[in-house]
């Protein structure tokens, strides 16, 4: 559940990223110019990337001992980051990047735990300390 909840954050996170621009000039009327603060982003950001560790830890505890998630995890979130450090022609592609290696890290995680709930116990753990 709590992989579902990271794709959905990450993905919010990319829309307001790249859809900002857009409504910038509205935000004021509406009462959310907040939302155009960096803090903001970077809150949100790490919000993100906290859920997604604890999702993360807890498919690697219970079910599968692969890092790999987490490495795409971190890379993701480094690489949105960063992104204010580049033009502004560039940002939607770093956006992009970010997202997309956080989002696969949670399906990757939900892939190995959804295949190793179909052996017992014993059986995956066998076959992640053969790996």
């Amino acid at each position: 559940m709590l992989d579902k909840f990271g794709i959905t954050a990450a993905s919010l996170c990319a829309l307001h990223c790249i859809l900002l621009p857009v409504l910038l000039p509205a935000l004021p009327l509406l009462g959310l110019s907040f939302l155009a603060d960096h803090a903001w982003e970077h809150v949100f950001l790490m919000v993100t990337a906290a859920l997604g560790s604890i999702a993360l830890f807890s498919g690697y505890k219970r079910y599968h001992r692969r890092l790999y998630p987490f490495y795409l995890l971190f890379i993701g979130v480094a690489v949105y980051w960063q992104k204010h450090d580049f033009s502004a022609e560039v940002q939607p592609f770093l956006i992009f990047i970010g997202t997309s290696l956080i989002v696969a890290a949670h399906f990757i995680n939900l892939r190995l735990c959804n295949s190793c709930k179909q052996c017992t116990d014993h059986e995956c753990h066998s076959v992640v300390e053969t790996d």
